[in-house]
């Protein structure tokens, strides 16, 4: 929300309180905008909301330069949905006519598209994420899917930094990034702190900003979201890659029933799913819960926070199967991957050695010897202590110290060793 001109005026995108639900519509024919605000199971259209503290708000202007140039785009008008289950296949019709998408993910787009209208319902949210070579037809997937989220803000990594936080933290709806594999390290890194601290609620990021005085003073921009991106490799942060529910573009023969040029008519038909699910979104929002029970006992912690959001809002339970079955896929090849880093094997030795040998430590000489037998064979780099200890302390953060001038791993971390092989899927089958 951002202060008018008039004290108890107020120009914003979207409000709810404990009654009330209100989104801003934008109808691109009479250049207007104008609330849909919800109450007790009636929808109104405003051209302004008086609260009953007195103040008054006012829709956006549809002079906004990122309405007029449909960069965000909205509803036009709250239109009646049907049930879940058509919308659904109504969805799933209009995504299938444009992009090609495995059934398992496309499941999870349709109903990723259904969560971004009911997103603020929740506390922590997955990404999704297109991922492919040039001509896979990821950005197509972005576009067509993108199209259709909540107040959808279109981006690329050609745009700076600063009016992307600004536009989230003013119509806080779903940021599509096209071109997310960023050239320049200080853009990337401010990039990354939006998907960093975008999918659980609460972590703002803080910026300075200039006020009208010419003083820098500390912001808060609410980034907190759902996010969809296309980008042709991962990105080097492990945690962020955990965020994202991925589908690899190109890897199958073009459908000769795609067309190769997006038609006008893909434009209208999204404005028509937008104005329905406007309406999926007023009904449903204040029922919308997480349900912890769908958590399943197969998948990590984290693929978990992330996927039982989208679980929750999915009523259909051969979607729910598809969803866990895919995020079961994900995490197998995730474990694949972690089995084979450097830290996953030196595990596998500490394990034994902590595990076989007697005495109260093992010397850090014993460590490196040992991972050189096995697995020397298999670097490129020399194996010293200097590099095992760097592994043992830096990136395990295990305990080592130095005695009779030598550094050694007291037996008492093998219960965090343990613990970390599972983590790295260690000895697991």
């Amino acid at each position: 929300m951002k202060k008018n001109t008039s004290k108890n005026m107020r120009a914003v995108s979207a409000f709810r309180d404990a009654d009330h639900i209100g989104d801003l519509l934008f109808d691109a024919l009479t250049e207007t905008t104008r609330f849909a605000v919800s109450h007790d199971g009636r929808v109104e259209l405003l051209e302004k909301w008086m609260l009953g503290s007195g103040e008054c708000l006012v829709p956006i202007s549809p002079e906004n330069n990122l309405l007029k140039h449909r960069a965000v785009l909205l509803p036009a008008e709250p239109m009646p949905c049907g049930s879940v289950a058509e919308l659904v296949s109504d969805v799933g019709s209009y995504i299938d006519r444009y992009v090609d998408l495995s059934p398992r993910f496309k499941t999870i787009a349709i109903y990723y598209v259904l969560l971004t209208w009911l997103y603020d319902a929740f506390n922590e949210l997955p990404y999704l994420r297109f991922r492919g070579e040039p001509g896979s037809g990821k950005t197509r997937a972005l576009i067509v899917v993108g199209s259709i989220c909540y107040q959808a803000f279109l981006a690329s990594g050609a745009s700076t930094v600063s009016p992307i936080f600004h536009t989230l933290d003013t119509f806080r709806g779903t940021l599509i990034f096209d071109e997310a594999d960023f050239r320049f390290s200080d853009e990337k890194m401010e990039l990354v702190k939006i998907f960093n601290n975008g999918n659980v609620r609460g972590f703002p990021v803080f910026r300075a900003v200039q006020n009208q005085q010419k003083v820098f003073d500390p912001r808060a921009f609410h980034v907190f979201g759902c996010k969809i991106i296309a980008m042709r490799h991962s990105f080097e942060d492990r945690a962020l890659e955990s965020r994202f529910l991925t589908e690899e573009m190109g890897q199958r023969p073009h459908r000769k029933d795609i067309p190769l040029n997006l038609p006008d008519c893909q434009a209208e038909e999204a404005q028509v799913l937008r104005n329905r699910l406007l309406t999926f979104r007023l009904t449903h929002l204040a029922t919308a819960h997480i349900q912890p029970e769908l958590a399943s006992d197969k998948l990590s912690s984290r693929m978990n926070q992330i996927l039982v959001p989208l679980l929750s809002i999915t009523e259909d339970e051969q979607a729910r199967q598809a969803m866990l079955e895919m995020a079961l896929s994900v995490e197998t090849a995730h474990a694949t991957e972690k089995s084979v880093l450097p830290e996953a094997l030196l595990l596998d030795v500490l394990r034994d050695l902590l595990s076989d040998q007697t005495g109260d430590t093992i010397p850090l000489s014993s460590i490196t010897a040992q991972f050189q037998e096995r697995f020397g064979a298999d670097f490129e780099r020399p194996i010293t202590a200097r590099y095992m200890g760097s592994l043992v302390r830096k990136r395990l953060h295990l305990t080592t110290y130095k005695t009779k001038g030598v550094f050694v791993m007291p037996r008492s971390e093998l219960s965090k060793v343990e613990s970390l092989c599972q983590k790295f899927g260690v000895g697991q089958s």
